[in-house]
């Protein structure tokens, strides 16, 4: 008679299938750390993400061993690891694009005194992935990394492009219609936009975060003619208003030196 204590043996795909979720679950304590942008202790982490104590303790200990996590500022609080820097280094390295892109961006910031972006979707948010601030006394500009609703963003407009109406709206979160003064912005309005961004390859309009920017954004197209980044300015809405033309133009042209790079 076999032993009823006896545990059932895991499979290699039951294996395989923890161990995907383990490691779904470590990039969701880094995205968050990322997004919080400040040392966290571990249970305080498993709060905010609603998962399992146990689990987030031993993935941190994991972490925390190879570099990827460090602990800062007391009390078992960590952040993220400066192996995340070499490993981003490296990825900086091997492709020609981001200097070309930097290139563009300093040429852009130069020839508009304007704060010149790159921009992408990060997951079913928008992020600046790299970004020249222009010589203004005073700083326009988002951080570099940061996520925001798509539908905050001009950029946005171009990035879901690619979408049909449907898949927009269920690929952006109902609460990111919100806007940052609390008023809510159709889904069929943004989709709209979203056309006829796409049919001439721009969007700008005056910020929604603030009340006194304007944004620029210009697609970076795939060679499928899918927008997979954006060339966008922010710039004061009195200069963005006046230059409009002269910025739009910037944009494009840096846009369609980038082109095929990317």
């Amino acid at each position: 008679m076999s032993d009823s204590t006896a545990t059932t043996p895991v499979t290699p795909k039951e294996d395989s299938s923890k161990r995907a979720r383990g490691l779904d679950r470590a990039f969701e304590i880094l995205d968050f750390l990322r997004n919080k942008r400040e040392p966290l202790k571990p249970n305080e982490i498993a709060a905010q993400i609603g998962a399992p104590r146990s689990s987030v303790y031993e993935l941190v200990n994991l972490l925390l061993r190879n570099g990827i996590l460090e602990f800062t500022g007391g009390d078992g609080r960590v952040f993220l690891g400066r192996k995340l820097y070499f490993l981003g280094a490296a990825y900086e390295d091997h492709f020609d694009f981001m200097r070309a892109c930097d290139a563009a961006l300093e040429r852009i910031a130069e020839q508009t005194r304007e704060t010149a972006q790159y921009c992408v979707l990060d997951g079913n948010k928008y992020t600046v992935a790299r970004m020249k601030e222009g010589v203004r006394p005073f700083r326009i500009s988002s951080d570099v990394g940061h996520s925001v609703p798509i539908p905050w963003t001009a950029s946005g407009r171009l990035l879901v492009a690619h979408l049909s109406d449907e898949e927009i709206t269920s690929f952006i979160p109902a609460a990111d219609f919100q806007m940052p003064n609390g008023s809510w912005l159709d889904p069929a309005e943004f989709i709209a936009q979203v056309r006829e961004a796409d049919r001439t390859g721009q969007f700008t309009f005056n910020s929604t975060v603030d009340n006194f920017t304007h944004c620029f954004a210009v697609p970076m197209r795939d060679a499928q003619g899918i927008t997979t980044a954006t060339l966008c300015l922010v710039a004061p809405r009195d200069d963005g208003l006046k230059n409009h033309a002269f910025y739009l133009q910037c944009l494009k042209d840096a846009a369609r030196a980038l082109s095929g790079k990317h």
